[in-house]
């Protein structure tokens, strides 16, 4: 599955969501519909930029991915169990977006996506940026990273939802 398959099955997605599904939490620490569409745009426009950076690049980078970004690449994406980032990094997403403003965003980021995948085959795969856990990813390594995190998230969506039909 490519990056922008995996956006578009939840881009179009968000239509079966009313306003209140979308907002509606269900305990404490669980995010909302909402929330964790906001969290995979923020997190999507995040890896690009780090394309971007990797596209201005002139530095040749020799050093790679760390153990931890090896295997995340040999397995093909996140393990299937939950991932809590350190509070400093875990403030909760919005929560406040209209369907209409969640699918404009999405919209966005799947045409950058669109944008620097077109881009990778000139982009030096010896260009690339640092990430605080997998290393030192290229270009054509963090459009992966896109669709993994997406794709991570798809189990996420499947349990948000069962929480609604149980609430609601």
């Amino acid at each position: 599955m490519s990056g922008k398959e995996v956006l578009f099955i939840f881009k179009n997605e968000l239509s079966i969501y009313s306003p209140d599904q979308l907002r509606h939490v269900s305990g404490e620490g669980v995010w909302s519909i909402g929330q964790m569409y906001d969290h995979i745009i923020l997190v999507a426009h995040e890896y690009l930029d780090n394309v971007e950076i990797c596209a201005a690049s002139y530095e040749i980078q020799l050093v790679g991915k760390t153990l931890k970004g090896e295997q995340l690449f040999k397995d093909g994406g996140f393990p299937p169990n939950k991932i809590r980032l350190p509070d400093e990094m875990n403030a909760p997403p919005n929560n406040s977006d209209s369907k209409e403003k969640l699918e404009e965003r999405m919209k966005e980021v799947i045409e950058r996506l669109e944008h620097w995948e077109s881009k990778l085959p000139s982009i030096n795969p010896n260009h690339k940026a640092k990430h605080g856990g997998f290393g030192w990813l290229n270009a054509k390594e963090w459009c992966e990273l896109v669709e993994m995190h997406t794709r991570h998230h798809l189990r996420q969506k499947e349990e948000l939802k069962s929480y609604l039909k149980a609430d609601l």
